[in-house]
């Protein structure tokens, strides 16, 4: 590219919305409530704690410790997040897309990789998938991995002698089978676990540009490229699986983005990726079921069924072969349930969380995500008409992408099974909230930006979270 292209690309690359001080100060008004509502949930959760510790964690509504520190990722992690507000914004607009992908790829795990070394690397990553709620715990227990199979579901509830660690009873045995797969080719032990869910989460970034270009158009890629990088939730990437959980979650929408638009050249082909990585999603966590919302989505605003049939086709893999090795994911997920009131969920009050969950997701999501949330909102009315009659603009469309990932997290709060935790647990679904951020004006956007850096910043400097 040119640099008289590049220059013509930076000129095209103009606001979405007019900067009316009106709409900036219901934006800021929207933010100053998702804070509110963090402080609200703090305190009286700490209330509440105090007075019999139902809550089940230390400094609610995040499942973490007051523990203020600095560590090696400190100055790293800084230094990402002045790098991403000065200089994001610009070369998100003027980078080849490939180069684009790559480096917002590159960027995520060095934002998920510096802030999980504020921590130092072994207490950060190595040790953090080792733990005795953790993945690796097990690996020993899976020398005859068809054996483990047929007999997961009778260590699942706590009772029985060797019922799983909590993370691996509450997952489909796709996730430990990771770690298991991991270990037997040589990657074994928690620096490569932690690795692997680092760059691996790291990667949700780009399938979210990969399907926001298919869906509304490559200006608000572009435009949604600073925030996915800078993501808050990234302190909880480098720590769980989840952030694992999000990337193959992310990449099955982004595939079926591709089909459903037929912007690649075997779009069955496509589709079909998208289905066995929509399968083993479900294998990876039985919340995820609910990220079909996404693909459904998809399939809405492209106005076409044509990849349905490969998809399905795809989607089946998964339950057929888990099936055939003797795992009934149903059976699972009913002694999953009981599980877990048998242990933090029978005792925390849904009183609190079914509002106290949402707390958290301020956090993860940040406070621009929850102001472009605003604008989304708003603009429901006038886009469900242009989606039904098939003038929609690209604004318009990616507010129904990120309506719908709120839609799934609404359904997740509201099923009783999401009770804490959902700053981790909630990340395959906040991840497409971010974008609603890419409907801010440009005079607000590096501000935006660094408010999204300092909710990380702090969390992650002020808190030991759990995970």
């Amino acid at each position: 590219m040119t640099t008289e292209q590049r220059g013509e690309r930076l000129r095209t690359f103009e606001p979405l919305v007019p900067d009316h001080s009106a709409g900036r100060r219901r934006d800021l008004a929207s933010a100053a409530a998702g804070a509110l509502l963090v402080a609200v949930a703090a305190v009286v959760g700490r209330v509440i704690q105090d007075g019999d510790g139902s809550l089940q964690v230390h400094w609610p509504p995040l499942l973490a410790s007051w523990d203020p520190h600095v560590g090696p990722g400190t100055p790293l992690a800084l230094g990402v997040a002045v790098a991403v507000v000065a200089y994001g914004p610009r070369l998100a607009a003027a980078l080849p897309w490939r180069g684009l992908l790559l480096t917002c790829w590159a960027g995520s795990v060095a934002w998920i990789l510096s802030l999980a070394l504020i921590e130092g690397w072994y207490r950060g990553v190595a040790r953090r998938l080792t733990t005795k709620h953790e993945y690796l715990r097990v690996i020993d227990r899976f020398d005859d991995i068809g054996a483990a199979l047929r007999g997961f579901t009778d260590h699942i509830v706590i009772g029985p002698p060797g019922n799983w660690p909590a993370h691996v009873a509450g997952h489909p045995p796709g996730a430990t089978l990771t770690f298991v797969g991991l270990d037997r080719i040589g990657l074994g032990g928690g620096a490569w676990a932690g690795m692997w869910c680092i760059v691996l989460g790291g990667s949700a970034a780009a399938a979210v540009l990969v399907a926001l270009r298919a869906l509304t158009g490559e200006h608000l890629a572009r435009r949604a490229a600073p925030f996915l990088v800078l993501a808050p939730f990234a302190v909880w990437t480098g720590t769980s699986a989840d952030g694992y959980f999000t990337a193959v979650a992310a990449w099955s929408v982004a595939l079926l983005a591709l089909a459903a638009t037929r912007t690649v050249r075997y779009p069955a082909a496509a589709a079909l990726a998208s289905g066995l990585l929509f399968g083993f999603t479900c294998y990876l966590s039985y919340g995820l079921t609910l990220i079909v919302v996404l693909p459904a989505a998809v399939l809405a605003l492209t106005r076409t069924v044509r990849p349905l049939g490969p998809f399905l086709l795809g989607t089946l893999a998964a339950p057929v072969a888990f099936t055939l090795a003797g795992f009934n994911w149903w059976e699972a997920y009913h002694l999953l349930v009981e599980r877990y009131y048998q242990g933090a969920g029978g005792v925390r009050p849904f009183s609190y969380w079914v509002w106290g969950n949402l707390a958290c997701a301020v956090l993860a999501a940040g406070l621009a995500t929850v102001a472009g949330l605003r604008r989304a909102v708003a603009s429901a009315p006038s886009g469900a008409r242009g989606l039904v009659s098939g003038t929609a603009t690209g604004a318009q469309r990616l507010a129904f992408l990120s309506l719908a990932a709120l839609l799934a997290v609404a359904v997740a709060d509201l099923s009783g099974m999401s009770k804490a935790e959902t700053e981790r647990i909630w990340q395959p679904f906040v991840l497409w909230l971010m974008p609603a951020a890419a409907l801010l004006p440009d005079i607000d956007r590096r501000r935006w930006l660094a408010a999204q850096a300092a909710v990380a910043l702090l969390v992650n400097h002020l808190l030991w979270t759990g995970w």
